[in-house]
């Protein structure tokens, strides 16, 4: 083989070798995201939803989201007494596709049933912090803004 033939074969294997990282590359980008936020301030509440509205706009809707609220956060999704805002824009996220999770334990010590709180909510039975350990075994990526 001569010399321009290595060289030609050499440069048509790179360039296939680039080709496959290109589409590996498009590949990751297509799959969804796992995110898992975790919400235990009150005084956040309203900055999380924003940050998950964000990011669901953010992926064009690309991503599972799960929220995990516990603490004295939970209060804050009371169906009695919630501010319009903070309904809507609950209602409007989970009927995008967010799962809110809340933490058994919290809502035992502040007497919370699940059907006292927004509709959407899931019962994380075993408790906020080891649903966060569950999700990120799952490969969710943890935020806690």
């Amino acid at each position: 083989m001569q010399r321009r033939d290595i060289f030609r074969v050499g440069l048509a294997g790179a360039a296939g070798l680039f080709g496959l990282r290109q589409a590996k590359a498009a590949t990751v980008e297509e799959e969804k995201q796992k995110v898992a936020y975790h919400l235990s301030d009150v005084d956040k509440v309203n900055f999380v939803l924003g940050n998950i509205k964000n990011h669901y706009e953010g992926t064009g809707g690309n991503v599972d989201i799960a929220l995990v609220v516990h603490g004295p956060a939970l209060a804050a999704f009371k169906s009695k007494g919630i501010s319009a805002a903070i309904s809507g824009r609950f209602a409007g996220l989970v009927e995008g596709g967010l799962s809110p999770h809340a933490c058994t334990n919290t809502m035992h010590g502040m007497d919370i049933a699940l059907t006292d709180l927004l509709e959407g909510f899931h019962a994380a039975d075993k408790g906020g912090v080891v649903k966060l350990a569950e999700l990120q075994r799952q490969g969710y990526v943890y935020l806690r803004p």
